[in-house]
């Protein structure tokens, strides 16, 4: 299938009456398609992808149009997002330790690469905490220098373990034995409540 026949059947996947905070609706896309506004088409449909709770299938789409394009940042965050469509979403403030006082000297690269380590509040059978694992997205930035703040989207690798976290909880990053960061958990929502705050990358 063609870029344009991927685009035309995620297209088909949104629902009736869902539009962008701009009132950008299918139907917009089906214009640039019918104009070869191919890029301008998978940005809209990744707009209207906040606006409802769009499943796997929408973002596998918008992956595989975005791979065709070559447009690498936009693949990666479709892939995120159809990452969050099956495990839910967990939005954070983070705040990084400057540089000279943890183990990181360059900045967390912002399109989920990072992996590292988080203190949640689990504990092991003896009481000492047990750190869970967690990529990193940046919002609204390519990267995350020493010493900065802010906020981003984590996915962990057993998702089961963060259910218990609620807005205002504290957590804390490691990427070695010393703390690299802390973060205040500012959204939590299950599989399938995806729309709401899905801010572009």
């Amino acid at each position: 299938m063609d870029v344009v026949g991927i685009l035309e059947a995620a297209s088909l996947l949104v629902p009736e009456g869902v539009a962008t905070d701009n009132d950008v609706t299918v139907s917009d896309v089906w214009d640039y398609l019918a104009h070869d506004e191919w890029e301008v088409a998978l940005d809209l449909l990744q707009d209207l992808g906040d606006g409802w709770s769009a499943p796997t299938a929408f973002w596998e789409e918008l992956v595989r149009a975005a791979g065709m394009l070559g447009l690498e940042r936009s693949r990666e965050w479709c892939s995120w997002r159809g990452a969050e469509s099956r495990v839910g979403v967990i939005r954070a403030d983070l705040v990084l330790r400057p540089a000279g006082e943890a183990f990181r000297s360059t900045s967390i690269p912002g399109a989920g690469v990072l992996r590292p380590m988080w203190d949640i509040g689990n504990q092991r059978d003896d009481g000492a905490s047990e750190l869970d694992i967690a990529r990193v997205w940046v919002e609204f930035a390519p990267d995350l220098p020493p010493g900065a703040r802010a906020p981003v989207r984590l996915l962990p690798l057993n998702p089961v373990r963060w259910r218990h976290l609620a807005p205002g909880d504290r957590i804390t990053l490691y990427e070695c034995a010393v703390a690299g960061g802390t973060a205040a958990i500012l959204e939590v929502q299950p599989p399938g409540m995806q729309g709401e705050h899905a801010p572009r990358y």
